[in-house]
């Protein structure tokens, strides 16, 4: 469970809030342009945190240092500056424990709870318009993105704001496999099509082996079906069956040639071409799409709360007359009241009994019903009174 601190969204810019003024200073002629957010994906081990270390160096060399969120809540430490660190707003540990979970799921449970305040990070993030890219650092438990709904929370809600990115670091030395490598495909293909966001591929760790083998496999299939031939097993089968499918997928796909390596640090200047890319992808057909979403859900609260206002108004209606409901109620009488409610009130009070229907059969049930007759009229007679006495 959050610490004592989760009331308060930790990450605000504090020392690196941007100074507004300044920034209008320094981009007079320039319209501002929302950052471009970088989710950073990637299988466990695939070298996700060194890669967004990397970046961040990469951007500081060229003097545009990105903002960097940090969405690991079990990480020990981050080689790299971080704006906005879950681990600030959620405790790991006491997840785990108050939950009884094991380490994958205590992850995904604090990075559930934490998406319940993403809207404040958003607020952080939102002013900071002198930062050209937000880089989001993820843990590698995958699963968070392709079926939690923290995934789906924090990707559509970056996507509704601002130009987002997803990033799949791929780890290009245990992916020499034919049979590992589609299951990193089919692992990219469902990120991409749960997101519905620009899609972008780096193979990390060429330093260890090229990447050139799995370009061809994307690009060529029957080359890696020519790679399967020493594969027997059933998977093998199913793979191959595999290729077929995701052959279109590839087509689509934005992958660098030249991809990264983060020990030697190269690519980087070609990633955010790649990124750059994206973006203009994002702004041309991902845009237009959440715009379109996000109308029609307006449209259908407006309808809610019409339907709403329309029930209330027929429920409660103030042109009704109280006073006319408060006299109709206080002057109604029984069908047996009213033959002597037409009695004029200069009638002797000693009316001859005979005329009054019997009421019961119990001793004395008569004089209480005649006594309450006399108070109906001596009620009636005061009111009269009152109503010709008032003056004009």
């Amino acid at each position: 469970m959050a610490n004592s601190r989760e009331d308060d969204i930790v990450g605000a810019c504090g020392d690196d809030k941007v100074d507004m003024d300044s920034a209008k200073d320094n981009n007079e002629t320039a319209t501002k342009k929302y950052p471009t957010c970088i989710v950073v994906l990637g299988m466990a081990g695939s070298g996700k945190t060194t890669f967004v270390q990397r970046l961040t160096a990469h951007l500081h060399a060229r003097k545009t240092p990105p903002y960097v969120v940090n969405l690991d809540p079990a990480v020990r430490e981050v080689p790299y500056p971080a704006n906005i660190d879950i681990r600030d707003t959620v405790n790991y540990k006491e997840v785990m424990k108050q939950y009884s979970l094991g380490p994958n799921g205590g992850i995904v449970t604090s990075l559930n709870l934490f998406a319940t305040r993403f809207d404040q990070v958003l607020k952080n993030v939102h002013p900071c318009l002198c930062f050209r890219y937000v880089i989001f650092d993820t843990p590698g438990q995958i699963e968070v993105f392709t079926w939690s709904a923290s995934g789906t929370i924090i990707t559509e809600s970056l996507a509704s704001v601002f130009p987002t990115v997803i990033v799949y670091v791929m780890d290009t030395s245990r992916s020499v496999s034919p049979i590992t490598f589609m299951s990193n495909m089919l692992y990219a293909c469902s990120i991409l099509y749960k997101s519905k966001l620009p899609f972008l591929i780096a193979m990390n760790k060429i330093d260890i082996i090229s990447n050139s083998f799995a370009v061809e496999w994307m690009r060529d299939f029957e080359a890696f079906h020519e790679a399967l031939e020493h594969e027997t097993s059933y998977v093998s089968n199913l793979t191959r069956s595999m290729s077929l499918v995701l052959d279109e997928f590839y087509a689509n796909l934005k992958v660098m040639r030249g991809s990264v390596s983060c020990y030697w640090r190269e690519g980087m200047q070609e990633f955010f071409e790649k990124v750059d890319e994206a973006r203009e992808e994002y702004e041309r057909e991902y845009k237009p799409m959440y715009e379109n979403l996000k109308q029609k859900k307006e449209a259908e609260d407006r309808r809610k709360q019409e339907e709403e206002l329309a029930r209330f108004h027929e429920d409660y209606r103030p042109e009704k007359d109280v006073q006319k409901v408060a006299d109709e109620v206080l002057y109604a009488l029984p069908d047996t009241l009213s033959l002597h409610a037409a009695v004029d009130d200069g009638e002797e009070e000693d009316e001859d009994e005979s005329n009054v229907p019997e009421y019961g059969t119990m001793p004395g049930e008569e004089e209480s019903f005649h006594r309450y007759l006399q108070q109906h009229r001596q009620r009636q007679a005061e009111k009269q009174q009152r109503l010709t006495t008032k003056p004009s």
